[in-house]
C-alpha cells in the first residue's frame, strides 16, 4: 500500500519549503486548522467517554498520568549525556514527555485508513499526556523554589490553546452524547482528513525551517530525536499490554509515548524556563521526531503492537 494522502501533503510541505518555494499558508489559516482538528479529537472523545465512562478507565488515566511523569525522567539523563545543559536538557525533556496532537490526528487517519479499531476514549489521555511533563521539567531544572510563578504557569499550562479546545471538546461531547452530537459528526468524520492534510502541509512548510538548525546542534540532536521516540513507544507499547488495550489502542498509545509537544509545552517553556534555548527543542521535536513519526514510525508502532500481541503479552 502506497503512502497515505496526508502525508503526502506533509512531504509536499517539507518540500516546497526546502526549495524555498513561495508556498505559504495564512497564519489564520493555520490557527483554524489546529482549532478544527483539536475539537474534532475532543469532540469524538467526549461522545465515546459519555458511553464508556468506568472505574476501569478511571485506573488507566492515572497508569497514562504516570507514563507522563515517566517520560521526561528517561529523557532528561540521555540529553545530560549528550552534552546539553541542566536547563536545556529539562526543556527538550519536558517536549518528550507531552504529546504531539498533530501525530495523534495522523495515527487516527492511518489506523481508520488499516481498518484498525482502537479505543475512542484515547483522546482523553491526550489531554492527559500534556500536562505532568511540563511540571516535572520545571522541577528538573530548577527544584521547587519560591522564584516559580505557579498560578502563572497553571494559566499557561490548563487555559492554553490546545488543553482547552481537547476539554471543551470532550466535556461538550459527553454532555451532549451521540444522537445531540451527530449535526456536529463531519467534524471528526468527513471533514477531519481534509482539514489534517491542509494541516500537515503547514507543518512540512514550519520542519523545513528547522532542519537547518541541525547544523549547530548536529549529530547529538539527531540521536536523542530518533532514539527517544523508539524508547518511548516501547514504554507505551507494554503499558498498553498492561491496560488491556486493543491492538490499535496500543499502537496509539505507542504513538503518543513516541511524540514530542510541539505548541503546548513551548509556551508554558517560555514562561517557566525563559533561560532555555527554545531552538533546540523545536529543532528536535518538529525538524527530526515529527518528521519520523509521520514517515516511519506509526507503521513500525503498529508492528510492535502487533509483534506484542503474538508473544501473548
Amino acid at each position: 500500500m502506497g503512502l497515505d494522502p496526508v502525508v503526502l501533503f506533509f512531504l509536499f510541505g517539507l518540500f516546497a519549503g526546502l526549495v524555498k518555494s513561495e508556498l505559504k499558508l495564512p497564519p489564520a489559516l493555520y490557527d483554524t486548522l489546529s482549532i478544527l482538528l483539536l475539537l474534532a479529537i475532543g469532540l469524538h472523545g467526549g461522545v465515546e467517554l459519555a458511553e464508556q465512562a468506568s472505574a476501569a478507565l478511571l485506573g488507566q488515566s492515572a497508569l497514562v498520568l504516570l507514563l507522563g511523569c515517566t517520560l521526561p525522567l528517561l529523557a532528561f539523563p540521555a540529553l545530560r549525556l549528550l552534552g546539553f545543559s541542566r536547563v536545556d536538557s529539562a526543556s527538550v525533556a519536558a517536549h518528550y514527555g507531552s504529546v504531539s496532537a498533530g501525530t495523534f490526528a495522523v495515527v487516527v487517519a492511518f489506523l481508520l485508513a488499516n481498518q484498525v479499531a482502537f479505543e475512542s476514549y484515547m483522546p482523553l489521555f491526550v489531554a492527559i499526556l500534556e500536562i505532568p511533563a511540563i511540571l516535572v521539567g520545571i522541577i528538573l531544572a530548577k527544584g521547587i523554589t519560591r522564584e516559580t510563578n505557579w498560578r502563572e504557569l497553571g494559566r499557561e499550562i490548563f487555559l492554553g490553546k490546545s488543553i482547552m479546545l481537547l476539554l471543551g471538546g470532550l466535556i461538550i461531547g459527553a454532555i451532549a452524547g451521540k444522537e445531540a452530537i451527530k449535526p456536529l459528526e463531519p467534524f471528526y468524520t468527513s471533514m477531519f482528513k481534509p482539514v489534517l492534510a491542509l494541516f500537515l502541509l503547514e507543518m512540512g512548510l514550519i520542519a523545513s525551517g528547522q532542519l537547518g538548525a541541525l547544523r549547530r546542534y548536529g549529530l547529538r540532536l539527531v540521536t536523542f530525536g530518533l532514539g527517544m521516540p523508539l524508547v518511548g513507544a516501547l514504554i507505551g507499547a507494554l503499558l498498553a499490554r498492561l491496560m488491556g488495550l486493543s491492538l490499535g489502542g496500543t499502537a496509539m498509545l505507542a504513538t503518543l509515548a513516541a511524540s514530542a509537544s510541539y505548541i503546548a509545552v513551548p509556551a508554558a517553556m517560555r514562561l517557566a524556563l525563559p533561560e532555555a534555548n527554545p531552538s533546540l527543542s523545536l529543532t528536535a521535536s518538529l525538524g527530526v521526531t515529527f518528521p519520523f513519526n509521520i514517515l516511519v514510525g506509526i507503521p513500525l508502532y503498529l508492528a510492535l503492537a502487533e509483534t506484542l500481541i503474538a508473544w501473548g503479552l
